[in-house]
């Protein structure tokens, strides 16, 4: 039996759930004994499979028009898709922005900051599109599993991928939440 192909790959966040995956530290080796790790931000291989892969997890909240073609590609070549992080499954800490305007929150992010110079202008590239609001990773697209956490612990991430490596839908209880 082939090992199942897995992929991920990071939208509007921190980065700190693929850094809570480096900390599955030595079990590392059991999950890559276990699936065959593809495309991540974290190897040379930027984008899952043309041919598909079993399992993607993505991080991360929609931000950007960029996020949703990253979300829409990955949903069409998985399987199973993961939201993975409290951005991915309900928006996180980006979310808090739509409780302002949005021109508002541009003005302040890159004009009216300390460390803006004082050409600062906020940018009007269209791959930059910022939605109106941000938006958790089901608004955008099918999720399968919902792996909370910010970041979700190794242990959660660890029996999350290995479930899903055996071909079993992690049931991820208050056990797996709450572990440090």
């Amino acid at each position: 039996m082939a090992k199942p192909k897995i992929s991920s790959d990071w939208l509007g966040g921190c980065s700190g759930c693929h850094m809570s995956f480096l900390d599955l530290d030595e079990r590392l080796l059991d999950v890559f004994a276990l699936t065959d790790i593809r495309a991540t931000p974290i190897t040379d291989l930027k984008h899952p499979d043309e041919d598909g892969v079993d399992v993607g997890l993505l991080e991360g909240c929609i931000n950007n028009s960029a996020h949703i073609e990253v979300a829409k590609m990955m949903r069409e070549r998985c399987k199973i898709l993961v939201a993975f992080g409290d951005c991915a499954v309900f928006g996180g800490v980006p979310a808090m922005r739509n409780f302002f305007d949005l021109d508002e929150v541009m003005r302040c992010g890159y004009i009216n900051t300390i460390s803006t110079d004082s050409e600062g202008m906020v940018p009007t590239d269209p791959e930059l599109a910022v939605p109106q609001r941000v938006q958790s990773l089901n608004e955008v697209v099918k999720v399968d599993v919902f792996l909370p956490g910010c970041p979700p612990s190794a242990d959660a991430i660890y029996y999350t991928l290995t479930e899903l490596a055996q071909g079993r839908i992690p049931l991820i209880t208050g056990d797996y939440l709450n572990w440090h």
